[in-house]
């Protein structure tokens, strides 16, 4: 009898990680998979909510092409409009201001209303808040190049890649340079303390680097040092790599360095993805007393 009671004390005592550790492996994934696919919904309805957000982050892209192709009417060269040469640098930049942007401003935000140390002391695991913002922003990308791409193709007569090689090209770079500009994100929501300094803080840096990343000018047309310094961050190389999709070889020669360069563009938006996980992994804060 006594040994009983003990074997039956001994299974209540056990920690529920144990009776997690006992689950079928596809278990544990499905309820990984679950909870980040619930905290994602969760992100996506909350950005919905702000109208604020939802203009600024997917309206403006779209607004800048209709005001620009439609005042910018002319050839950059030979068979190349300016529409075909502004549309690769709006796509960048709903990237840029999707996972930078975006998250640059709405963490702060979350932060300085305690909501970040608010879920810390819930049970839900770090990750599935991470989780959550990726998701977040890899709808809304799919959506804003589709609203780009539908706005460029019917009004202004962008040709679409018309090979799969320039597709998988298309795909690669949003990849890469989507990750990289979200990891970036969150590692830049800590330079601001508070929800009012976000928005002040990051506008700024991004549309600076618009101006010098070959966004609203030809990139050969801007001065030397500009260049240079915009080499540095990945904005340019997504503007370069979508330039390969969009416009014909020919243009490649207008570069640089006269040519396309996608090993070095895969190369650099890959070491950013890698500099911006370890400054999300060395400076994000949940709360402003740490």
């Amino acid at each position: 009898m006594g040994r009983a009671l003990r074997r039956r004390s001994a299974g209540t005592d056990r920690h529920p990680t144990d009776a997690r550790r006992r689950l079928p492996a596809n278990d544990r994934r499905e309820g990984v998979i679950g909870l980040a696919q619930r905290q994602g919904a969760l992100e996506i309805r909350q950005f919905l909510r702000s109208r604020e957000s939802v203009v600024f982050t997917m309206a403006f892209p779209v607004i800048m092409i209709l005001i620009f192709a439609s005042i910018f009417t002319w050839d950059i060269t030979p068979g190349v409009s300016f529409t075909q040469y502004f549309v690769t640098g709006m796509i960048a930049t709903g990237l840029m201001t999707v996972g930078f942007q975006s998250l640059a401003i709405q963490i702060p935000i979350e932060r300085d209303r305690g909501v970040l140390k608010r879920l810390r002391g819930t049970p839900m695991p770090k990750w599935a808040y991470f989780a959550g913002k990726v998701i977040m922003v890899a709808a809304i990308a799919v959506v804003e190049i589709a609203l780009l791409l539908a706005v460029s193709v019917g009004f202004f007569g962008l040709e679409l890649p018309s090979t799969v090689g320039r597709w998988l090209t298309f795909g690669w770079v949003t990849v890469l340079g989507l990750t990289a500009c979200t990891l970036c994100g969150i590692a830049f929501s800590s330079v601001s303390r508070t929800a009012r300094g976000a928005t002040a803080t990051a506008t700024p840096v991004a549309l600076v680097l618009q101006f010098i990343s070959g966004v609203f000018f030809v990139f050969t047309d801007l001065p030397v040092w500009m260049q240079q310094v915009a080499a540095l961050f990945p904005l340019k190389w997504m503007c370069q790599g979508l330039r390969s999709v969009f416009l014909p070889e020919s243009f490649a020669a207008q570069e640089p360095a006269g040519s396309w360069e996608l090993g070095k563009v895969a190369l650099i938006l890959t070491a950013w993805c890698v500099i911006g996980l370890v400054l999300c992994l060395r400076t994000f804060r949940w709360s402003l007393d740490r």
